[in-house]
């Protein structure tokens, strides 16, 4: 038996799913999480990408709806606990962990979500279901139809809760919410807590418990950052040779995950890449469902070496022994930045992360470096050809760090790259 985690309030049938899911010591947010959940509390928990956030709200919760499940009369359908989150590459994740813990306490989980039959969701539900996991979406299609009742969920758990507000979900979850009965458990998981939710937080949630593992903008510790001065016309040429050459690691990587703001940036790099004989896939919402999950699974069995995806897809890419994400375009949102690189450097393993920066990106590079509170330090791929065109010019090609100036660090007056005529503010 786990003894860690039977240290945390953890079952006998919990903790032999915990054992068949490999896990062997509980991560931060699990150790405080899952002993406030068992109390029966209301949780609001922030923790970075790949600290363990899925096990840390389901395995407390099937232990919870366990005794619903004993107790619940002869006809019961349930479900007894939802989980609502926000894309069907997350779904799918947190299927891999229910389906595995479930089966050990005799407990059936259904997952709904869109690109998927609906008819088939609809011959599992009427099977019985004592944990649902669905996207906001495909669960009020089910809903409005009769094929699924929220009237005996006992437990919520809003997975990803910052980014159902970004995608414009808080409405869906809302109506979501007003068919839940009136007393129930309420968890709310997220990779940070933005300020902009905590106003929602206060009126969904009763007297919740606060965990926060790392503050917000952190980034992780085992993540390298590398900030890549390039021109737009240089980008895709740069990042050709940075996959070829290995970059700052020094040998060439297995798995490379590439992230773009457009779909059809995307589509642009994989051809690129293809064409230059690199094994690449691509993840992003113009793609079938089935599509994506091929892409995916490549990916993940090492069948294609690159990924290049856009921020829809960032918090739905969970694979083990990513040795670099880049940044081919510098996100808009800082807080997407941090989610981004959060992709690589997992487990404990070191990862780079690579951001190109061009000339007219300066303006959220500032964002993204006031919001983590640090600078990222810049580096050069040695004898890569550079326009002169880029922020730092190619002056010393020895040093693979070119020369950057902090200036005062006030958001309004920025920070600024040194060396001439580039030393000005941004």
């Amino acid at each position: 038996m786990n003894t860690q985690f039977a240290e945390l309030g953890l079952n006998e049938q919990i903790l032999a799913g915990v054992d068949d899911l490999g896990f062997t010591e509980p991560t931060p947010v699990q150790k405080q999480a899952i002993p406030v959940v068992l109390e029966g509390r209301d949780v609001v928990a922030s923790a970075q990408t790949g600290t363990g956030k899925t096990a840390a709200f389901a395995l407390p919760t099937l232990q919870l709806i366990q005794h619903d499940r004993e107790s619940a009369s002869e006809g019961a359908r349930g479900p007894f606990a939802l989980v609502v989150t926000p894309t069907r590459e997350l779904a799918a994740q947190i299927e891999d962990v229910v389906s595995v813990v479930s089966k050990r306490c005799g407990l059936r989980a259904v997952i709904v979500m869109g690109g998927e039959k609906f008819d088939r969701q609809i011959k599992q539900l009427g099977r019985g279901c004592d944990l649902l996991v669905a996207t906001p979406g495909r669960l009020l299609d089910l809903m409005e139809h009769d094929h699924v009742s929220l009237a005996q969920v006992h437990v919520l758990v809003l997975d990803e809760a910052d980014r159902m507000l970004d995608m414009g979900f808080w409405p869906s979850v809302r109506r979501i919410m007003h068919a839940l009965p009136a007393r129930h458990q309420t968890l709310l998981f997220s990779a940070t807590i933005p300020p902009s939710i905590k106003g929602t937080i206060d009126a969904l949630l009763t007297d919740p418990e606060y965990i926060e593992i790392a503050r917000i903008g952190e980034t992780a510790a085992t993540v390298e950052e590398h900030l890549c001065p390039v021109t737009q016309g240089q980008k895709t040429q740069l990042l050709e040779a940075l996959i070829q050459t290995g970059g700052a690691a020094g040998q060439k990587p297995e798995r490379v995950l590439v992230f773009c703001r457009t779909k059809h940036r995307v589509d642009d790099v994989c051809k690129t890449l293809k064409n230059a004989g690199i094994k690449v896939d691509v993840m992003h919402a113009d793609r079938p469902q089935k599509a994506r999950e091929r892409a995916l699974e490549k990916f993940r069995a090492g069948k294609c070496q690159v990924l290049v995806a856009t921020d829809v897809m960032s918090r739905g890419i969970d694979v083990e022994g990513i040795d670099a994400v880049v940044n081919f375009d510098v996100p808009m949102d800082p807080e997407d930045y941090v989610h981004r690189i959060g992709r690589t450097g997992r487990a404990g393993a070191t990862g780079h992360a690579y951001t190109f920066v061009a000339p007219d990106e300066i303006s959220p590079l500032r964002e993204i470096e006031y919001f983590t509170k640090k600078l990222i330090p810049t580096w050069d791929l040695p004898d890569f050809p550079y326009d002169t065109g880029r922020i730092i010019p190619p002056a010393n090609r020895s040093t693979s760090k070119p020369k950057r100036t902090m200036f005062s660090g006030s958001r309004s007056r920025g920070r600024g790259f040194g060396g001439g005529r580039y030393g000005r503010h941004y």
